[in-house]
């Protein structure tokens, strides 16, 4: 540029440096913000006294106030988050998530971390577990409600708080389970719809030559659950006995996908007899299923399921209601129904018929005859009728 020319762009003024330049490391002491594979976002920082600490989000931005706070908290000796040498609430459920190993199944144990890092930790999570109150837990429930979570959702959420509070007192972390002087909100009744016997006879012929027909008719005369079904292999059926042993259940793990598990209690672990009618159906079920083995050749992958697709894999739940149970219904003229009242269906005839109630409760595989009786309080009067007749034929006897 020669001495006369002039330049129309404003002085370039020397500009500092971010604190932190993007991309580089914080440094010791800095403290640091993750995002944990459920979705989780965690603060992490060095307290004064040397121990790591983390404080749960459920954004980065909330998660990047929490540690702007905490550090300025230990940097003008205001103290850690937590009092050294106690336990957070979040630093103790994680702690008790974690120990968790196999004594729960990999779905439940799954089920527990999603409650407690998306409705416990972002609202209780810095408070110091001696702290965690029973007014702070009822509050929390409060919270949760009018952040949209269904009764049903909040009543899980206590139910797994309570559980970790239990083995709390146990190893001396907390002196009382306060989750026991706390009450959840009620639980939504849902009425059960069930069959008459006329619209299970129709169901039973609308089924008989579709694909999963032997599916519909185990759980209307068994009343076993879908997942139940849906994990039965060959190996557990018994055709020339007319039984099956039920071993197993299908479930959705996070990062696995389907998968078959162990059953939830010892009774749910329970050998059951079959109707001729369920019999008859296996084996249409099982010469159709050896067509298709031929036809996917080595495609078929085996996995020793009896309701399986059409390469032997496990069958997605939400596609079986969908393209099959659903429209099964409407071609029967059947109302609407849950495929979980099929198994309502089967414990109501059970229970109609003057079917014991202890018989009824170990085909289900309920824990107690009382929750059978809980269950269907409906059919109480019927077996009250069939009680009295009973009796007034004794008497008559005389």
């Amino acid at each position: 540029m020669t001495p006369t020319e002039y330049s129309l762009e404003p002085p370039r003024l020397p500009v500092e440096p971010p604190l932190r330049p993007r991309g580089r490391k914080r440094a010791n002491g800095e403290g640091s913000v993750y995002q944990r594979s459920d979705g989780l976002w965690v603060a992490a920082i060095t307290a004064a006294n040397g121990r790591r600490q983390r404080l749960y989000a459920r954004s980065r931005a909330e998660a990047g106030r929490r540690l702007t706070e905490a550090l300025q908290r230990r940097d003008q000796g205001m103290g850690d988050v937590a009092p050294a040498g106690r336990d957070t609430v979040a630093t103790y459920l994680m702690a008790w998530l974690d120990g968790l190993g196999g004594s729960v199944k990999p779905a439940t144990g799954e089920k527990y971390r999603r409650d407690i890092t998306l409705h416990v930790l972002p609202y209780v999570g810095r408070l110091p577990l001696p702290r965690l109150t029973p007014q702070r837990l009822q509050r929390l429930y409060g919270e949760l409600a009018e952040a949209g979570l269904s009764s049903m959702s909040i009543r899980h959420v206590h139910a797994v708080v309570h559980k970790a509070l239990k083995q709390g007192v146990r190893w001396g972390k907390v002196a009382r389970n306060v989750a026991d002087l706390v009450d959840p909100p009620q639980a939504p009744r849902h009425e059960m719809q069930t069959l008459t016997l006329e619209q299970v006879r129709t169901l039973l012929r609308t089924v008989e030559e579709d694909r999963l027909g032997a599916l519909y008719a185990l759980a209307v005369t068994t009343g076993m659950r879908r997942g139940e079904l849906l994990g039965l292999r060959w190996s557990d059926v018994d055709v020339p006995s007319q039984a099956l042993a039920v071993t197993g259940s299908l479930q959705r793990v996070k990062g696995k996908g389907l998968v078959r598990v162990e059953p939830k209690t010892a009774r749910s672990r329970r050998r059951i007899l079959l109707t001729p009618t369920a019999v008859a159906a296996l084996r249409r079920h099982q010469s159709a299923q050896a067509a298709e083995r031929l036809k996917a050749a080595d495609w078929w992958q085996d996995q020793g399921l009896v309701f399986c697709s059409a390469l032997g894999t496990p069958l997605e739940p939400g596609n079986m209601l969908r393209r099959s149970f659903h429209p099964l219904l409407i071609q029967a003229g059947l109302p609407s129904i849950r495929f979980h009242d099929l198994r309502h269906t089967a414990a109501t005839v059970m229970l109609g018929r003057g079917v014991h109630p202890k018989i009824a409760s170990e085909m289900l595989g309920h824990a107690t005859v009382g929750i059978t009786l809980d269950t269907y309080s409906h059919v109480t009067e019927t077996m009250q009728r069939t009680a009295i007749g009973a009796i007034e034929a004794a008497l008559a006897e005389g």
